[in-house]
């Protein structure tokens, strides 16, 4: 191999490299001392992030492009460009949502108090949205529902799937039962349907909740968001994040359940606490409280697209009506428990937003009537699914074509490359791990993407050029998750992805070792060891774990209240679903029980009766119980900056501990 490595003109290392490590150590010794919600320093380290990306992205664009001509690396060249500018357009609108943050829990707490020194007390209708979910994921939430702390509700079960057994079940815990003879329009039409029903009521509504079939509320769900929305008639719709008492697919195929937050927190915890400062939040389905005059005014539900909800906001907006964003746990539920219903939901949300950016309320439509500020939020969502995604997927194949074949679609000498790309990641990550409280994490975010890339991306297609009638697929959940399994058809592109990275690498040294590595050659093949990493995790994460509950040894009390009968029972073991206590059961299985210990108290019911134990299901899965009963082990979304600096060797022993496994 050449020795000689060819240096871009008249720059050293030093002179590539200083500027970046003084600006990141700065802010690394900076930050931990500044509050992210203190504006000053959030939009000052935003402005720098967004100077740094644009001074990266004008030097792309003026002068790393190959020479034009009709060549395969031109076109190349032209079209990886192109997908980056948009991923950086999309990455300042995101930056520019960060310059605000909103928290409403003040608001919320005042709004409580008002509702109770007045008596309010309207009628609410709860919708427990479900189509082909098993019994042992209804149930709970339909016990948390009707154990909601609010006495003017009514518990309606909205069954697209048209099941006698669930209508039994609905009269036995006194649920109302609604269905309809058909499946138009999927959860919209069923939640349509429904509508109608309550419509032709003597007593209808105020205010109707949504909730999904495996999302079970918590006691103070509906006077927290009602707090919001009652005594201000602008506001049609208040939403609630998402929690989940499982680990999803990343999280348990990496066994990284303890080293990086579910992908959902920086959605909920950040995204939505920046779009609702800028009066932009919307509905995402479950978890929420909708006016039922404002849902009459718009004739229901819009239909289409299949994000109905996110469609639902934009409508209400256009109405003049506003939807706020409450970011209190209210209702926690099971994120997608395999890989395939987590690219089923990735795909549907791809799809229903690229449905409303193609329609009459998308940012380019002359009959939409949404605000400026909206259309830069589609515009941005769009992006989102269409370039960021496309983008993970070239920055896979470019360096690879570039060390193998010598298409060389980004002409850039080494210290050049990295004066402009150094100081550029750096802050990029250290900001964003400042502003978003570590919820953003290097590699992962890209694992993350790079999995779901090529269904959003054909989801992206369909919604582009033939948005019209498609069919809303549902997040499957429950069923037998015992048996290892590996998702092949994702396997193997990743399989041939890794194939294409690891000749890349080897190619110059042990194959090729005459042409020589020119420094252009360099940036490349840093790149593709970034990419093994990231591909080697993907494929991991395709060969999916057995997913069990569970549990821990635990000796200690409860007390189980049972209509007025209080049973002191042992623990045998714990986990964040149920308990095992032991001796005979004191009250009939599938009674619904009140689990209390040292004040800490969960609804739920008696399963699994045995003649020397039996277990107590819990309707809320907080893991209150067994916080009481055990040392908590799950670690704090809050990561330290310590911690981040052992991330990558935390990262490389889970992984390296799944694959001995």
């Amino acid at each position: 191999m050449n020795d000689t490595i060819a240096l871009a003109s008249g720059m050293t290392l030093y002179d590539a490299v200083m500027p970046g490590l003084i600006i990141g150590g700065g802010l690394w010794l900076l930050l931990p001392r500044l509050r992210p919600d203190f504006p000053p320093a959030r939009i000052g380290i935003i402005l720098l992030s967004v100077f740094l990306m644009w001074r990266y992205m004008i030097w792309r664009i003026t002068e790393t492009l190959p020479p034009v001509g009709y060549t395969l690396e031109f076109g190349i060249g032209i079209v990886f460009l192109v997908i980056e500018v948009l991923s950086v357009i999309s990455a300042t609108l995101a930056m520019l949502w960060m310059t605000r943050t909103r928290s409403r829990r003040k608001d919320a707490d005042k709004g409580v108090r008002r509702l109770r020194r007045d008596g309010a007390a309207p009628l609410i209708d709860v919708f427990i949205c479900t189509y082909n979910e098993e019994r042992e994921v209804l149930l709970p939430t339909m016990l948390a529902a009707m154990n909601i702390a609010y006495d003017n509700k009514r518990v309606w079960v909205l069954d697209d799937g048209r099941r006698s057994w669930l209508q039994t079940l609905c009269e036995q815990t006194d649920c109302g039962y609604i269905t309809r003879s058909d499946n138009e329009h999927a959860k919209a039409g069923n939640i349509n349907n429904a509508l109608g029903h309550v419509a032709q009521l003597d007593d209808q509504p105020e205010y109707v909740a949504i909730l999904d079939a495996d999302f079970m509320s918590e006691p103070a769900l509906l006077e927290r968001t009602l707090a919001l929305m009652h005594y201000d008639k602008s506001v049609a719709l208040v939403q609630t994040p998402q929690h989940f008492v499982n680990p999803d697919p990343i999280q348990r195929n990496l066994s990284m359940v303890h080293i990086w937050p579910d992908e959902q927190r920086y959605f909920f915890d950040v995204v939505l606490t920046n779009k609702d400062a800028w009066n932009l939040a919307f509905c995402c389905g479950t978890s929420s409280l909708i006016r039922f005059s404002a849902l009459r005014e718009i004739g229901g539900l819009p239909t289409s697209s299949v994000t109905e909800d996110y469609l639902l906001s934009v409508v209400f907006r256009e109405r003049g009506y506003q939807t706020v964003y409450l970011n209190e746990r209210l209702s926690v539920g099971l994120a997608p428990e395999g890989l395939a219903e987590y690219l089923t939901q990735r795909g549907r949300w791809a799809l229903g937003l690229v449905q409303i950016f193609r329609g009459s309320h998308g940012p380019f439509s002359a009959r939409s009537k949404v605000s400026w500020l909206e259309r830069l939020s589609l515009i941005d969502t769009f992006l989102y699914w269409g370039a960021v995604h496309a983008f993970r997927v070239m920055a896979i194949i470019v360096p690879a074509i570039y060390l193998l074949f010598d298409i060389k679609s980004v002409h850039a000498g080494l210290y050049d490359a990295m004066s402009h790309l150094f100081p550029f990641l750096l802050v990029i990550v250290v900001a964003n791990g400042w502003l978003t409280q570590w919820r953003v994490m290097p590699i992962m975010s890209d694992v993350s993407q790079l999995l779901s890339a090529h269904t959003v991306l054909k989801s992206v297609a369909i919604g582009l050029f033939r948005p019209r009638n498609q069919r809303f697929k549902v997040t499957v959940k429950g069923g037998d998750r015992s048996q290892r399994f590996i998702m092949w058809p994702l396997l193997k592109i990743y399989l041939g992805y890794l194939a294409l990275t690891v000749a890349a690498v080897l190619w110059p040294f042990l194959i090729n070792n005459s042409a020589g590595l020119e420094d252009s050659s360099i940036m490349a093949l840093f790149w593709c060891w970034y990419n093994l990493a990231v591909l080697v995790m993907a494929c991991t994460v395709c060969i999916e774990d057995p997913s069990h509950d569970v549990r821990e040894p635990a000796d200690g009390e409860l007390c189980l209240d049972h209509a007025g009968e209080v049973a002191h029972c042992r623990t045998i073991d714990v986990s964040l679903a149920s308990v095992r206590l032991k001796g005979p059961c004191p009250f009939r299985e599938r009674s619904v029980v009140g689990v209390s210990l040292d004040g800490a108290e969960v609804p739920g019911w008696i399963t699994q009766v045995k003649p020397d134990d039996f277990v107590v299901k819990f309707v809320s899965c907080t893991g209150k119980i067994k916080q009481k009963l055990l040392e908590p082990t799950s670690v704090s979304v809050e990561t330290s900056y310590l911690r981040f600096s052992a991330y990558p060797v935390f990262v490389a022993g889970a992984v390296i501990n799944r694959i001995l496994r």
